[in-house]
């Protein structure tokens, strides 16, 4: 079962990693060693309309290349409160003047918390890293905790910055409802939400995909469909990005 995941995940960094190369506009992450998060060019060019991105969990900008080239109008807010992707992402886009990045993170509440930070750092998270996470994706346990600064989205940006239509991002390994609620307060001022969410407690506590839609449907979003799901090798669903739509308040 393990060997057999294994093989489609290297399959499919290899296929990723051929088309990656073939398109210049993705080379600037290329040479930093980042593979642009191609996964999602089939739901951002859906979005062509956007003005805003809050991309939350932007680890060293895999899914801010895709976004900057599919919606090259939109200013984008990306949040990364581990030092060492920070840094790769800042040598990225340290000329690009429509990508800003904040080196924190999105929450409820305002200080600092240990980050617990996987062997693999895209896979880290505020909550403890389950046995079933490595289990499901090999050499993701947990190696080190870093301190890292967490606030509501309103501590970072100010309500005029975000230009309708707006689009939220959130990847953040099983912090979501925590990251959903330190935006309440702008949540009106976005039409699209997509968000990773898992069918198991792949980190301890964590909120699985039914309270995700649940939370978002109370807020008056609307689940409009489901992109890269990942499935383990029994065909069972682990985990996918969820896309939501603000529901239309016209008659």
């Amino acid at each position: 079962m393990l060997l057999q995941l294994m093989l489609l995940i290297s399959l499919s960094k290899i296929n990723k990693l051929i088309k990656i190369l073939t398109k210049p506009v993705y080379w600037r992450g290329a040479i930093h060693r980042v593979a642009a998060g191609i996964e999602h060019e089939k739901f951002l060019k859906r979005l062509i309309d956007c003005k805003t991105v809050v991309d939350i969990g932007a680890n060293r900008g895999q899914f801010a290349l895709v976004a900057r080239h599919y919606l090259p109008n939109a200013m984008i807010y990306s949040f990364e409160p581990l030092p060492k992707p920070a840094s790769v992402f800042q040598s990225i886009f340290k000329n690009d003047p429509q990508v800003i990045l904040f080196t924190g993170g999105v929450g409820s509440v305002v200080g600092k918390f240990p980050m617990n930070v996987s062997q693999k750092d895209d896979s880290s998270s505020l909550l403890p890293i389950s046995k079933l996470q490595e289990s499901f994706f090999p050499g993701t346990r947990k190696k080190e905790e870093v301190l890292v600064e967490i606030a509501p989205l309103d501590h970072w940006i100010k309500e005029d910055q975000i230009y309708p239509p707006a689009l939220i991002k959130i990847d953040v390994q099983g912090y979501e409802l925590e990251v959903l609620k330190g935006i309440k307060n702008f949540l009106d001022h976005f039409k699209y939400i997509y968000i990773e969410s898992s069918f198991y407690e792949l980190y301890v506590g964590q909120p699985l995909a039914d309270d995700i839609i649940n939370f978002l449907y109370s807020k008056q979003f609307r689940f409009r469909g489901i992109y890269n799901l990942v499935y383990d090798s029994e065909k069972n669903a682990v985990q996918g990005d969820f896309f939501f739509e603000k529901r239309s308040t016209k008659n």
